[in-house]
């Protein structure tokens, strides 16, 4: 075997999903070293790794039993991700492309060794501080439900547009077939380094997507200070921003990677997930 150590993390609500992290256990636990998640490990009753001290153990790629949600929380809480083999027991799954009856021959084949694609994240900071780093988007959305909110967005300090809209999404390529394309966003591939800006029901006709190289450093202020907004991150965190707070996104040198297990190209993955 080329692969000494894996992570393995799931979703823990559901007997279906902790059924097939048995069985990955059950198939693999004498051919290399396993480490489980501590939440995951928790339920099971054996003993658990933190996902986030798995790269100091060694660990080479983490299996994710779940859904997209569930790969987004574990590559959150690595700061350097490790390769994220994704197996989908959830509905539509961009980021897990593995189907159940294909999760055992395909990690069989994996341990033999693999490659994987790196995909840019978006650091996220508030007031200075940095907050977060998102896969796949960072809404900034008003903090009462049905009212907008009116704030300007900066690119490279260069006022990109003045929004008055129930928020604003702002995607990386991954995150474009996630919220930012159910908000009229375009989807863009993954090989192209931009971050997508998308208005969420926005007032004026004029306010429009936009795509603008990942180099850039965005800028976002309230401009009404009587409202305050909530800014969420890959749909996992959230936190409240008020009108004199200032959040600045940019792209980290840390990217997301995932284990490339086909060659099927991304227009094609697109067309069938969506189909």
């Amino acid at each position: 075997m080329a692969i000494k150590k894996i992570g393995l993390a799931s979703r823990c609500d559901r007997h279906d999903v902790l059924d097939m992290v048995r069985s990955i256990i059950a198939n693999f636990q004498s051919k290399v070293q396993i480490y489980v998640s501590t939440a995951t490990a928790d339920v099971l009753d054996i003993e658990g790794t933190p996902i986030e001290k798995m790269r100091d153990e060694g660990v080479e790629l983490i299996i994710s039993v779940g859904g997209d949600g569930t790969v987004l929380r574990n590559i959150a809480k690595m700061k350097d991700p490790l390769p994220v083999l994704g197996i989908n027991m959830g509905t539509l799954g961009f980021l897990v492309d593995v189907e159940p009856e294909d999760a055992i021959e395909t990690i069989e084949e994996v341990l033999y060794g693999f490659s994987y694609l790196e995909r840019m994240r978006v650091d996220v900071f508030l007031n200075g501080e940095m907050l977060e780093t998102a896969t796949n988007e960072i809404a900034v959305m008003s903090a009462k439900p049905a009212k907008i909110i009116q704030f300007e967005v900066y690119v490279s300090d260069c006022l990109l547009d003045e929004m008055r809209a129930d928020g604003v999404v702002f995607a990386t390529p991954t995150g474009s077939t996630a919220y930012a394309m159910s908000a009229g966003g375009p989807i863009i591939n993954p090989r192209v380094n931009a971050i997508v800006v998308v208005p969420v029901a926005p007032f004026k006709l004029s306010s429009r997507p936009w795509v603008i190289p990942s180099d850039s450093e965005i800028t976002v202020k309230l401009s009404d200070h009587k409202k305050e907004a909530v800014i969420a991150i890959d749909g996992q965190k959230s936190y409240r921003i008020k009108p004199d707070d200032i959040v600045k996104l940019r792209k980290s040198k840390y990217p997301a990677r995932f284990v490339r297990i086909s060659d099927t190209c991304f227009y094609e993955r697109v067309q069938r997930k969506l189909s």
